[in-house]
């Protein structure tokens, strides 16, 4: 005995201890998974609807269980994406385009990415380039000017940013270090 409380899904068993826990009932099921997978993180409509797939849930049960956590705000997609970029520019400093990528393969619905991302403008975006920039560049001292730009515009460029605002962004650094950026394209 661990001492805590064993969930459904929690061991390799988890679709057979499920349906030990209410064979009859599979809107029971449905609703133990969801609450579970809400409990430790936010989850898109999608990501929920995977998960009872996976475990065998009727379609449509799991569509009446999940437009009903939509109706009392268990799921909200639109919440879910402006956190998620929110969080994600913030605490990565990723930028618009990988921040709708990741929302994309999340499920989230177009729309609501567009709106989402919507809320970064390019000066911000800029911003925490910069600032991206400045953390990484004392680590490339050292190294001959074409390798330091290489690796600052690489690092930007992984992170989503446009290679046009990567090059500016990672120039003006190393001019503020006095590189001579005379010749780079």
């Amino acid at each position: 005995m661990t001492g805590r409380t064993e969930w459904p899904g929690d061991s390799p068993d988890s679709s057979r201890a499920e349906k030990e826990l209410s064979p009859q009932e599979p809107a029971e099921r449905a609703r133990a998974i969801c609450l579970r997978l809400l409990t430790g993180t936010p989850r898109t409509r999608k990501q929920l609807a995977d998960a009872l797939r996976k475990r065998e849930i009727p379609d449509e049960v799991a569509e009446e269980v999940l437009s009903r956590f939509e109706d009392v705000g268990l799921i909200d997609d639109a919440a879910f994406a402006d956190a998620w970029v929110e969080s994600r520019h913030h605490g990565r400093g990723l930028a618009r385009r990988a921040l709708a990528r990741e929302l994309r393969t999340k499920g989230v619905d177009p729309s609501l990415i567009q709106e989402a991302v919507g809320q970064l403008d390019s000066e911000q975006e800029e911003i925490t380039a910069r600032e991206l920039v400045d953390r990484k560049l004392r680590a490339t001292r050292g190294l001959d000017r074409d390798r330091r730009l290489r690796r600052l515009a690489g690092m930007l460029a992984r992170k989503g940013y446009a290679e046009g605002m990567a090059l500016r962004v990672v120039r003006q650094a190393l001019e503020e270090e006095g590189e001579d950026t005379e010749g780079l394209e």
